[in-house]
């Protein structure tokens, strides 16, 4: 995508003010009015508490009491209940969408709870599943939640998927982004996709029956290891909420029939201006899963978006060596000469560092070579290991010969070597 397209403008002219948020409702809609009880009788009927809790719902000319039922007739899939799954689940679960499956096989993780909103403190340890459930209940007792404690596979995911209305992506690896858009292509289910990073997201609806899809947008994924996850280069706690909302509100309009979706934009969200801008999208005749339907099958993801090979050629390559904080700490006691060089960004450094460490961020290592003597033993730290380990081929690439890459990074010499070392 272009980085110099303008934001489309918003011109509002007389507008109208918004009454306060708990006005009294104008206009209210009796639930005996002939045009709302009338409609499909094979929508489940709502309760008098329904009919109270919607009771916001009712009044908007748009939905009424039909398409409350809608709502509650609603199967709506969550691939994911991390960032973007849990505001997405949510809202959902408040609108009313009568069947909430939910697709995840991780446990709550005290570096989720910055922003993933489904899950507490108290749920640290627990599988995300029981702790969304209990969450959702919590919300609207009236939704029925199907868990699938497993990983979304090329195996499971036509059968998952072809049971529910609309998938929601929420995603955060292109394996699974690419399997997710191609079962809603080959089941006919709409893809309600969202994605985050940093300060960025985007989200779209893809996989209609007259739009395009996310091969279209993306028809290759990049190479891997191009685009750090959130784990290495962050995100803001909120963005996921504002982005989560949004497939919420798309899988809702979808239910609906209601308003103008996604269906052939890319919404481009910067939350650090607060600017949207929306890009068109087409649907790509030479896109091989909707346009000429040569993808007939789901394949193999990871060697899709070549994991696999990678992989092969870190084999072929010599093999960068580990050595693990509790070793490193036994060569700093004996007094052994070495370099331990940070390969982590400034502003992690502030946060926790291990002591005599020398930073040299991953994207001026190859700048530093000359200030580093090849002789030397060096041993490389990031925040887990992954960083790390790109800066030490770096080095082995140039001709260093005694590179270390320090095994779990700072986190796990703050469990192993030294806890007062901060983790993140």
């Amino acid at each position: 995508m272009s980085a110099t397209l303008s934001p489309a403008a918003i011109h509002v002219t007389d507008p109208t003010p918004l009454p306060p948020h708990d006005a009294p409702p104008s206009g209210r809609r009796s639930a005996s009015d002939g045009r709302d009880t009338a409609g499909d009788e094979t929508l489940p009927s709502l309760s008098r508490e329904e009919v109270l809790r919607y009771s916001r719902h009712l009044i908007l000319p748009e939905v009424g009491l039909e398409g409350q039922r809608k709502l509650k007739a609603a199967r709506v899939l969550l691939v994911g209940a991390g960032g973007l799954g849990s505001p997405a689940a949510l809202y959902l679960a408040a609108a009313g969408v009568g069947t909430l499956g939910l697709v995840d096989f991780d446990v709550v993780d005290v570096t989720n709870l910055q922003r993933q909103i489904l899950h507490g403190t108290r749920d640290i340890g627990r599988p995300k599943l029981d702790s969304a459930a209990d969450r959702i209940g919590e919300v609207n007792p009236h939704v029925r939640v199907e868990p699938f404690n497993t990983r979304l596979t090329s195996a499971n995911a036509l059968e998952i998927i072809r049971e529910f209305d609309i998938v929601v992506d929420g995603t955060d690896n292109f394996p699974t982004r690419y399997l997710v858009n191609d079962a809603c292509v080959l089941t006919g289910r709409p893809n309600v996709y969202g994605s985050i990073f940093r300060f960025e997201g985007q989200a779209s609806v893809f996989a209609t029956a007259d739009g395009p899809c996310y091969r279209c947008l993306f028809r290759e994924p990049p190479p891997p290891g191009l685009v750090p996850s959130c784990a290495e280069g962050g995100v803001l706690g909120l963005l996921p909420g504002l982005v989560g909302t949004i497939q919420a509100t798309e899988a809702v309009k979808l239910i609906l029939g209601i308003g103008e979706t996604l269906v052939g934009r890319l919404l481009l969200v910067d939350a650090l201006r607060m600017q949207f801008r929306n890009l068109k999208l087409r649907r790509d005749p030479e896109c091989p899963a909707c346009g000429t339907h040569e993808l007939t099958a789901l394949e193999d993801y990871e060697e899709f978006c070549g994991l696999r090979r990678a992989a092969a050629a870190g084999l072929a390559a010599p093999p960068i060596r580990e050595i693990t904080p509790r070793e490193v700490a036994a060569k700093r006691a004996r007094g052994d000469d070495f370099d331990l060089i940070d390969v982590r960004e400034p502003h992690e450094y502030a946060i926790a560092r291990i002591e005599g460490a020398r930073l040299i961020p991953l994207a001026t290592v190859s700048d530093a070579i000359s200030t580093l003597d090849p002789n030397r033993e060096i041993v490389v730290h990031c925040k887990a290991g992954g960083r790390s380990a790109r800066a030490a081929q770096v080095l082995q690439n140039a001709g260093f010969h005694r590179v270390w890459n320090l095994a779990g990074g700072i986190t796990r010499w703050s469990d192993d070597v030294d806890p007062d070392v901060v983790k993140y």
